[in-house]
């Protein structure tokens, strides 16, 4: 909308409620009716009308590398190509160096990964820690894992609710008996089938370690409470393994070198990066703050989200000019800036229009 578009919005499936409230948002605080339209629908049938309209002069998506890709390979059919936006999954990797702060590092992971019941793009998914530092870590991650309540997430004390459907569960199931085939599952690692919670998609949040560090586990997406545990023997182990993704989301690294701090920024693949973020490793980008989109096959343009080249990829330019005749009498021809600009500001040379 800010870049002069009127917009379709459609939500996940299984998610649709807080679509529903933006709408309702927008259109109280006076959005004129047809600016922001909101349908709900599954993706087969809906989202496939959506990006497949001729009517449709762009698309934006948000979702899993599978569905993006083939939205991205769809709406490059027709007869003119037509802006596409893709932010997609990720794998992200947190580090853990000897100089950090134990505690920190351990409550950092633990929200990263376990947060919302690590059904976000963004969560922590995979840790490298230095040898020097996996026994405190691991000690201390269990104990903050231990103290976290699952149950209803409209209970103001919960901090881990169900799955979203029976698809995420299958999910979390086969991740799980991945960890017991390949390594070890150090804590949890099973749903809960008694009490209050037996009829959802309750499960336990799982720390998996010793597998092999090429395992399914640190590589697919499961987007579930699932985290994986890898012992790395120095700080370039740890980044090359982190890179080694195709994803290239969020990443953390918790460490109080200043050598490392910078090597870590200055070599991490991702989009979304953190150095000592207790509140989370990976996630929880800050609105007004930092920007938010990925690399490689987390996203399809590298201009991440509240960026400032983000709104622009919404706009076409044009530049405008007019040739002026000679004039055939006295009278100076008026002088005239070939270059005007719209919208936003771009540069002096550019006409920024929307979609």
């Amino acid at each position: 909308m800010l870049g002069g578009n009127t917009v379709i919005f459609k939500p996940a499936s299984d998610a649709p409620f807080t679509g529903l409230r933006l709408y309702e948002l927008l259109h109280q605080a006076g959005l004129p009716v047809g600016v922001f339209n909101y349908v709900t629908g599954a993706g087969a049938s809906v989202g496939e009308e959506l990006f497949q309209n001729p009517d449709v002069s762009g698309v934006i998506f948000t979702g899993s590398k599978s569905a993006g890709m083939e939205i991205y390979r769809k709406v490059a059919q027709h007869d003119f190509a037509r802006p596409c936006i893709i932010e997609m999954s990720g794998k992200n990797a947190a580090i853990i160096m000897p100089s950090a702060k134990i505690e920190d590092a351990a409550e950092g992971v633990m929200r990263s990964a376990f947060g919302f019941g690590g059904q976000k793009c963004s969560a922590c998914s995979r840790v490298y820690v230095h040898k020097q530092a996996v026994k405190p870590f691991v000690e201390a991650l269990i104990e903050a894992t231990k103290r976290q309540k699952i149950g209803s997430p409209v209970e103001r004390d919960t901090f881990l609710g169900p799955l979203i459907n029976e698809q995420a569960l299958n999910k979390y199931q086969k991740a799980i008996a991945l960890g017991k085939k390949e390594g070890t599952v150090l804590y949890g690692g099973h749903r809960i089938t008694k009490g209050e919670l037996a009829n959802g998609f309750f499960v336990e949040p799982a720390i998996v370690t010793d597998a092999p560090k090429n395992s399914k586990l640190f590589e697919e997406e499961f987007f579930t409470p699932v985290l994986a545990v890898a012992e790395v023997k120095s700080l370039d182990e740890a980044i090359t393994l982190a890179n080694s993704s195709g994803y290239g989301l969020t990443a953390g690294i918790f460490t109080e070198n200043g050598q490392e701090q910078e090597e870590f920024f200055t070599r991490i693949e991702a989009g979304a990066v953190y150095c000592n973020r207790r509140g989370g490793a990976t996630t929880g980008a800050w609105p007004g703050v930092q920007s938010f989109g990925g690399w490689k096959g987390s996203g399809s343009s590298g201009k991440n989200a509240l960026g400032p080249h983000y709104i622009q990829q919404f706009m076409r330019e044009q530049s405008q000019t007019i040739v002026i005749p000679e004039s055939t009498g006295p009278t100076k021809a008026p002088q005239f800036d070939a270059f005007q600009r719209r919208g936003m500001d771009h540069t002096d040379a550019i006409t920024p229009r929307r979609w």
